[in-house]
């Protein structure tokens, strides 16, 4: 095999590469701060049995945004009309980015949803009604929720870490980025408003694991 027969091949197998990376993009998608309530939660901010009202789907299947709004508060300022994602969880959480926790004057870690042990608390208020929880304020770790099918796609596996490319007016590769997968999801990258802000995406942009 010649010098040039070599060049070709190893252009080809870059170009392949990249075709291939180009099929398995996924969207990625802003967060905003927003909060995931407990049933304890609700009826101490809304009343006893109170149900929260679904105004919007969410791209996760069962998730959505609710028509009602709360303060999240801490020590050294405050958040008003902070959306409620349902449904109902089993304990209650409080995602947002690392400015706010500047705002609020707290140091949340950067954790997984659900994964709040040892996290801070937070003040919660609609109105008159008030309640602090004693943990649950985290700034969310960036992730991908995939179906099984996108997983085989893009050979990884659960809680597997990864880099991604997210394409924007400011491209930039993302380290550390978790995938979550399960046949419940539908394949989307979630980052914050920091993150997003940083890369300079729109709606509908995409991103792709780096290999």
């Amino acid at each position: 095999m010649n010098k040039l027969d070599s060049m070709n091949e190893i252009v080809e197998e870059v170009v392949k590469r990249i075709q291939q990376q180009q099929q398995n993009t996924f969207e990625v998608e802003a967060s905003g701060r927003h909060v995931h309530l407990s049933r304890q939660e609700i009826d101490a901010l809304f009343g006893p049995g109170y149900q929260l009202t679904k105004v919007k789907d969410l791209s996760q299947p069962g998730q959505f945004v609710c028509k009602e709004r709360i303060t999240v508060a801490g020590p050294k300022g405050l958040f008003q009309n902070v959306v409620i994602l349902g449904p109902e969880r089993s304990e209650s959480q409080v995602e947002v980015s690392m400015t706010d926790t500047r705002i609020l004057g707290i140091n949340a870690p950067v954790r997984e949803s659900g994964k709040t042990e040892g996290t801070p608390g937070v003040t919660l208020m609609n109105g008159s009604a008030v309640v602090t929880l004693s943990h649950g304020l985290i700034v969310a770790k960036r992730h991908i929720h995939m179906t099984p099918e996108d997983a085989l796609k893009n050979k990884v596996s659960n809680s597997q870490i990864v880099q991604v490319k997210v394409e924007g007016t400011r491209p930039l590769i993302f380290d550390d980025v978790v995938v979550r997968i399960s046949p419940r999801f539908a394949t989307y990258m979630h980052i914050d408003y920091d993150e997003a802000n940083a890369c300079g995406i729109t709606k509908g942009a995409r991103g792709y694991i780096l290999k």
